[in-house]
């Protein structure tokens, strides 16, 4: 029996030797090679902190002193340290183990955090609960030197330095890494000073001794103080958190736990906020990711885990991959086109850009508020930049959007990868808000296209706009086969491609991005049923085209697909331009249902809310022959 198969709960570890720690750790590590590689997740995060997290629950009494893990993609270890292990062969599936704090799984988790910079937020909100209550609990914030990019996590230390007597530690968890290499003034400066009581208490017994001094009391004490902080630079350099009133120890080695287990013991016993800063290698203990320079295994799909390799080799690009080979050729052509990413990228494919083009890519770090301001501001000094994020990032930055970029008519546009349904990594990474937003933005102009040819037509298009903000969206999965319209109708933002036209139809199918296939779909499966249908797809979805407006006009009924919140999205956007100008037409909207999906493969989750083209063309049917109205039979034989 292994040590690791002993331990099911924190408190089995309170007992253990050093020796058998690291043990632990070693079992653990193998633990999570064999099992992550099976199912995808975040491995090299996880395996960079299995030390750093035994000494947390070798410390803290867990559930009772809450630990909150930013991002939460680091909290593998946790999850196994609270009688979760058995659940790793599920993890991030249908039904099974999420990859990040789930409250509903455990009473160890105490927030489901997976966004990251607000862990401080949490924890000093939850301490200063706890002391109004008067309960004896200290709270635990784990946050990377990655997340202190973002603003948040400044916001939150700014009012935890104001509160001197909240029971919370702070331990940033130093890899130099968020996805990739961290950047930022923030993160080349963590270092500082040993936090002591007894130290303070010298302090405090030097100052009164020497301000006694007749005359020469404060000029002495000035130097003395002055040549302390000059050693204090020079020996381990002044951190900004000490300079914020916030007591501070470390630079510890991540990877000692007796070092690590000291400390953290150190700064429970202090009684007010600590910092205690751990210097870690992401993806220890795995030669293949930390060999892996790009992002030492930050987040894998399934692969070798001896070798690292992937299982299955990608026979198909993806949208990602395609807008990688759109913006280096960009690029060349517009050297006025500047590329803006928040800490992801080669994620979010601007790793070639930047490869060729070393002075014109700015990463912003973990701040998607600062980089739509600085992609505004760029814009205003005659670039064009292209910000690129993660869809579900976007939410963070949309007062920026609506009051900075839009209200000042900025010429920036915005990618918005992993659009969308997601599937594994749960309900805080899908895209599924951003149509819904981006709606009530005014001038503003989103672009979903269906395959590559019209990626690379609307990003074009999207940069040669320099009085509005744009944004073009596209899901994560593999770019789909090009598919070729048979008319347009329109120009310009109001062009509309048709892709199937009946003469006969009353049935008009509209598909948005990466639903233009399932549209395509429906409308074949409603032919098979003797019902015929039209699909056109408008490339900008937003705002609703005049020139799609009047098509749909002419239809008895119309049917929306999008990959985005049904309420407030394209299609009852359609519906209401209908009702504006008096067309009769009964709009069916499909889309994403206002509520947080459950994880698990994309197309289960498709499956689960409905939006498959079986069960659209089932429901679309029904409506239909519901209707009291003469739909043309389809010439099946055409």
């Amino acid at each position: 029996m292994s040590l690791l198969d002993s331990i099911n709960s924190p408190r089995d570890l309170r007992a253990l030797s050093r020796r058998q720690l690291n043990q632990l750790a070693t079992e653990i590590r193998s633990f999570l090679i064999t099992k992550v590689s099976r199912t995808g997740g975040h491995l090299g995060p996880n395996l960079g902190v299995v030390e750093l997290t035994l000494a947390i629950h070798k410390v803290f009494d867990s559930p009772t002193d809450p630990i909150i893990f930013d991002t939460g993609h680091q909290s593998y270890v946790h999850k196994m340290l609270t009688g979760r292990r058995d659940g790793f062969d599920s993890l991030r599936q249908r039904g099974g183990l999420s990859g990040y704090p789930e409250p509903r799984e455990s009473e160890h988790d105490w927030v489901a955090n997976s966004h990251a910079s607000a862990s401080l937020s949490w924890a000093e909100g939850l301490a200063k609960g706890f002391r109004l209550t008067g309960e004896k609990r200290t709270v635990v914030a784990v946050i990377g030197d990655g997340a202190l990019t973002g603003g948040m996590a400044w916001e939150a230390l700014n009012n935890i330095a104001d509160n001197d007597d909240l029971r919370l530690v702070v331990i940033v968890n130093d890899n130099g890494r968020s996805y990739t290499p961290t950047v930022g003034g923030v993160a080349n400066h963590l270092a500082g000073l040993r936090t002591d009581h007894r130290y303070e208490k010298t302090l405090s017994l030097i100052k009164r001794t020497v301000m006694r001094l007749p005359v020469i009391g404060r000029p002495v004490y000035d130097l003395m103080h002055g040549f302390k902080t000059g050693v204090k630079d020079v020996l381990a350099p002044q951190s900004m958190f000490s300079d914020l009133g916030i007591k501070y120890t470390g630079p510890i080695d991540g990877h000692d736990i007796t070092a690590l287990t000291n400390h953290l013991e150190q700064a429970k016993q202090f009684g007010g906020p600590v910092i205690v800063h751990c210097v870690t290698r992401k993806g220890r203990g795995f030669q293949a990711a930390e060999e892996n320079e790009e992002d030492r295994f930050h987040a894998i799909g399934k692969i070798n885990e001896f070798t690292g390799e992937p299982l299955s080799a990608s026979v198909q690009a993806t949208w990602t991959d395609a807008v990688a080979e759109a913006m280096v050729q960009l690029g060349q052509r517009r050297p006025d086109v500047v590329a803006i990413t928040a800490a992801m990228l080669n994620p979010v494919g601007l790793g070639r850009f930047a490869a060729a083009f070393p002075d014109r890519i700015f990463d912003v770090g973990i701040a998607e508020q600062h980089a739509v301001v600085s992609a505004a501001g760029l814009a205003k000094s005659g670039l064009h930049p292209v910000l690129a994020l993660y869809a579900t990032f976007l939410n963070r930055a949309f007062d920026q959007v609506l009051m900075d970029a839009a209200l000042h008519k900025a010429g920036v546009t915005i990618l918005l990868d992993r659009a969308g349904v997601t599937g594994n990594d749960g309900p805080s990474h899908n895209g599924m808000w951003d149509m819904t937003l981006m709606g009530i933005v005014p001038g503003l102009r989103l672009a979903a296209p269906r395959d590559q040819a019209r990626l690379v037509a609307a990003l074009d298009r999207a940069v040669d706009v320099d009085d509005a903000l744009t944004v073009v969206r596209y899901s994560k999965e593999r770019i789909p086969d090009e598919i070729d319209e048979i008319a347009h109708v329109g120009d310009g933002f109001d062009r509309v491609d048709v892709l199937r036209r009946d003469p006969e139809a009353k049935v008009l199918v509209v598909g948005y991005g990466q639903f233009v296939g399932m549209a395509m779909s429906v409308a074949e499966r409603l032919g098979d049923q003797g019902v015929a249908a039209t699909v056109v797809d408008p490339l900008w979805a937003l705002p609703v085209s005049p020139t799609l407006v009047d098509v749909a006009a002419g239809y008895d009924m119309v049917i929306t697909l999008e990959d985005n919140l049904e309420e407030g999205g394209v299609g009852q956007r359609l519906r209401s331009r209908l009702a504006e100008v008096g067309a009769s037409s009964q709009v069916l909207t499909f889309g994403i249902p206002q509520r947080f999906l459950s994880q698990g493969a994309r197309d289960e989750v498709l499956d689960e809310i409905g939006l498959t083209a079986a069960k659209i063309s089932l429901e679309a049917l029904g409506a239909i022959l519901a209707r009291p109205v003469d739909v043309p039979q389809a010439d099946r034989q055409a």
